[in-house]
């Protein structure tokens, strides 16, 4: 078992960027690939970004690939999700998801933390 615990989201403008946080605890976090989905309002749950556990491999959705980075500190039992160039469109509850490999389907995910609201205005 592991916890997950987001942090770091809020409103931002158009354009602006925002860091997200994910604090892992309980198994040892360097086993796990590691993810962030998100979901907007009356959409289903969508891959955002993923990292494998050497953190050497990493994989984007293309609609956020070149302005989203996906990190993490096994010493630090924590995983990041710098955002830049914010849209609208970006809107949505921000989850961090651990699990045994990186998969875009969240149902392959089996932990997950409470999510994190991220509002970007225009």
């Amino acid at each position: 078992q592991v916890q997950l615990v987001e942090s770091g989201g809020g409103l931002v403008q158009a354009g602006g960027s925002l860091r997200l946080s994910c604090a892992a605890s309980g198994r040892t976090f360097s086993v796990f690939a590691m993810g962030w989905f998100r979901q907007a309002p009356g959409k289903e749950r969508e891959f955002v970004a993923g990292i494998r556990v050497s953190g050497g491999n990493t994989d984007y959705a293309d609609s956020v690939k070149g302005r989203f980075t996906i990190s993490r500190d096994n010493a630090k039992n924590t995983m990041a999700l710098q955002m830049n160039s914010l849209k609208p469109e970006d809107t949505a509850v921000y989850y961090c998801a651990a699990g045994g490999r990186v998969s875009r389907s969240w149902s392959q995910w089996p932990y997950w933390g409470q999510g994190t609201q991220v509002t970007v205005s225009s």
